[in-house]
């Protein structure tokens, strides 16, 4: 609609008022321009095969920096649609790049752009009701006969009616309540949310969502962190009973932490180290344990360690 109405309006400023029209020139195109052969040899001309000899270093390094940025965001795309989708299905992922992969090799030796998946086509199947993947394909075939039949057609569409078409889909994708939603999860949800987004607003896809996982792997760290153990102090008629039950995995990142609760342990106390639920300790950090218990006699502190002997033999191998 807003692209008939674009086209419209601009008919109209042509007739009443020419000098509020839209037009193109040689340096400045405020409208789609496509090319428009005259015949069918103008039209072949527009293919181009390859030029092979050229190929150097420079070309190759070009070529492996689209094979990971379109690789990345065709991902990206495909992890955003299987959100959207109602039905809730996976889409195959090697299939999806391998397609892909498929598509810019037959449009490289014809002259063509390097294709990627983006999330406005898709979201705006869904959105139109598509079910399968009919609905690309026949995007597809709509967008190849509507070049070849109507390029004066097209190069009529104010590229204002294209950007109000990706800002009205783009707010869509990106409602306020989701912006609360993730409020209400908590700031270390929101904040490498909101970063992502200004990072892409800012740069572009890829290097919106690479500062956004920085941010992200910060917060897992620092969670990281702060979980590593869960320390419980309890008060018995005979001294002090300390229990420190170890995290599912404990790196090296939380030895110094460790370390420190180990070292404020009173003497003549009894301490329980638990690390029967603990996937993967870091031998740094068994190390720090297995110090405590050599020492532990001369403090008179009874230490009784639950799952770590085990795990202590084997990291001993690495």
């Amino acid at each position: 609609v807003v692209v008939l109405l674009g086209i419209g309006f601009n008919f109209l400023y042509r007739a009443a008022a020419p000098d509020w029209a839209l037009g193109s020139t040689d340096t400045v195109s405020h409208l789609v321009s496509l090319p428009v052969p005259k015949d069918l040899s103008g039209f072949l001309s527009q293919f181009t095969f390859p030029d092979f000899s050229s190929i150097n270093g420079k070309v190759i390094t070009v070529a492996i920096t689209l094979a990971l940025v379109a690789s990345i965001e065709s991902l990206l795309s495909l992890e955003a649609v299987d959100k959207l989708d109602p039905f809730k299905r996976a889409s195959p992922t090697n299939q999806e790049l391998i397609a892909q992969g498929v598509g810019n090799i037959a449009s490289g030796l014809i002259g063509g752009l390097p294709v990627t998946a983006v999330i406005v086509r898709s979201s705006a199947n869904v959105n139109a009701g598509a079910r399968t993947k009919v609905s690309s394909l026949l995007h597809g075939v709509f967008l190849l006969a509507s070049v070849i039949a109507i390029p004066t057609l097209l190069n009529q569409i104010p590229l204002a009616s294209l950007a109000a078409v990706l800002l009205f889909t783009g707010y869509k994708l990106a409602k306020i309540s989701l912006f609360k939603k993730m409020y209400a999860a908590g700031l270390d949800q929101f904040i490498p949310f909101v970063v992502t987004v200004v990072a892409i607003l800012f740069t572009d896809l890829l290097k919106g969502i690479a500062v956004g996982m920085a941010v992200g792997v910060a917060y897992v760290l620092r969670d990281h962190y702060l979980t590593s153990f869960a320390y419980e102090r309890e008060r018995l008629l005979s001294g002090e009973r300390i229990k420190i039950k170890l995290a599912e995995h404990v790196s090296f990142l939380n030895k110094a932490q460790i370390h420190d609760a180990l070292m404020r342990v009173p003497a003549n106390s009894t301490v329980v180290i638990d690390g029967s639920e603990s996937a993967y300790i870091d031998y740094d950090t068994l190390e720090v344990i297995n110090d405590f218990k050599e020492n532990a006699a001369y403090r008179h502190i009874q230490l009784e360690l639950i799952g770590i002997a085990e795990v202590y033999k084997t990291d001993t191998h690495h």
